[in-house]
């Protein structure tokens, strides 16, 4: 007897998989789905802008559970608990404390998930420690840069738009130069594509992408610094290389992960782009060498 969740008997005919065609995805249902994620970060920074934390704690717990769930593909068991409340922790900790409230709260984390897993007994202790680690570093430890980032601009309870605060200036050109980034390479990698970069890893992926990628990133990099955040041209070239090499390379390791787990996608929790994980690798992957050019070269 089956069930509705039950996987379909060999043999059985597989309903046709929807053809997208070089689009590879549900274009109109990807772009309405953008839409209201920025439009809730946007409201988010604009109304209070540390209501934006609570939207970055939200998207590390949905991440932490699609991860254990993409994990126990290989029989690795996150302890979902321990590291869904200290990646929240860590989010605020480095949003009001800084830097090293931050490195002390990863710590201080790593041990407790240790210890937690210490309850199940030997059996299976190291691979799952080990995972629950990466997963740590991996996500909410990457995600509280956007926290410093923010934090640049004072933690002003007030409510409204402040067009004055470096961390919500800093918070939005980080966003846009992703958004840039994975824009100009699925442009260009649509229309121009021919050469993979990792046909292994990820066949669709291709070095025309990647030079549409670069010549975004530069581009509106260049704009935001100059005209938006008062910084020199050549920061936002720098800003926009860095963006373009480290998004596509967050994007490679998210599919590499994905091949070795023998999953398609994350989740379905977002339609037309699949799981959160799946769009968040891109800015992961770049908010800490972002943070650290505006650190240094702007603010």
């Amino acid at each position: 007897m089956t069930t509705p969740d039950s996987p379909p008997a060999p043999g059985t005919p597989q309903p046709p998989q929807k053809d997208h065609g070089r689009a590879g995805r549900d274009l109109p249902a990807a772009v309405g789905s953008a839409v209201v994620l920025v439009s809730a970060i946007l409201l988010s920074l604009f109304f209070w802008k540390t209501a934006f934390m609570g939207i970055v704690a939200v998207a590390v717990a949905v991440a932490v559970w699609e991860l254990h769930r993409g994990l126990s593909a290989k029989d690795i068991d996150l302890p979902e608990q321990p590291l869904m409340l200290g990646g929240v922790v860590m989010v605020v900790v480095a949003y009001f404390w800084g830097a090293p409230a931050l490195v002390t709260a990863t710590a201080v984390t790593a041990l407790v998930v240790m210890l937690w897993l210490l309850r199940r007994g030997v059996d299976g202790y190291v691979k799952n420690a080990t995972a629950s680690v990466f997963t740590l570093v991996y996500v909410p430890f990457l995600a509280s840069f956007v926290a410093l980032l923010l934090a640049e601009g004072g933690h002003d309870p007030a409510f409204g738009f402040d067009v004055d605060d470096d961390g919500v200036r800093g918070v939005i050109t980080f966003i846009a130069i992703v958004i840039a980034s994975d824009t100009g390479g699925y442009v260009a990698g649509v229309l121009f594509g021919k050469h993979p970069m990792a046909r292994v890893i990820s066949p669709k992926k291709s070095w025309e992408g990647f030079a549409g990628s670069m010549v975004a990133t530069i581009a509106v990099g260049v704009w935001l610094v100059t005209s938006f955040l008062g910084g020199d041209w050549w920061v936002g070239v720098i800003l926009g290389v860095i963006t373009a090499v480290m998004a596509t390379l967050g994007d490679l390791c998210e599919s590499v992960i994905k091949r070795d787990l023998g999953i398609k996608d994350m989740s379905q929790v977002i339609p037309g782009h699949g799981g959160l994980m799946d769009r968040l690798d891109s800015l992961l992957a770049t908010v800490a060498p972002i943070w650290l050019v505006l650190y240094y070269l702007v603010f």
